[in-house]
């Protein structure tokens, strides 16, 4: 029976945990306004715009801190590549409600 261990100095990224948890905060607040806007028959509140204003400031400065964890190969790839995606995604869902609205 041959056991095998790897032994490894790499450990998890503040900067990756809190770039993956400004996506999810980003996200979730783009589906919260989102949600209320359709339950409004498509009226939007100023202050949802600024929620929206808001999570493009997240999603931002979590892709900055996502894309610099990422090039670090000391530390694992779990949360920069999670962190770099929900950001992605979150102004990929931004661009799309600008887009939408500049159509109509």
């Amino acid at each position: 029976m041959r056991k095998n261990f790897i032994f490894t100095n790499k450990k998890h990224s503040n900067r990756a945990i809190m770039a993956t948890i400004l996506g999810v905060i980003s996200l979730a607040s783009l589906g919260i306004v989102l949600f209320m806007t359709y339950r409004r028959a498509g009226e939007a509140e100023t202050g949802f715009g600024f929620t929206g204003l808001l999570a493009a400031v997240f999603s931002m400065i979590g892709l900055g801190l996502g894309i610099v964890t990422v090039q670090n190969r000391n530390y694992y790839r779990l949360f920069p590549v999670l962190g770099t995606l929900l950001n992605l995604a979150a102004l990929g869902g931004i661009s799309l409600i600008l887009y939408a609205g500049a159509n109509m």
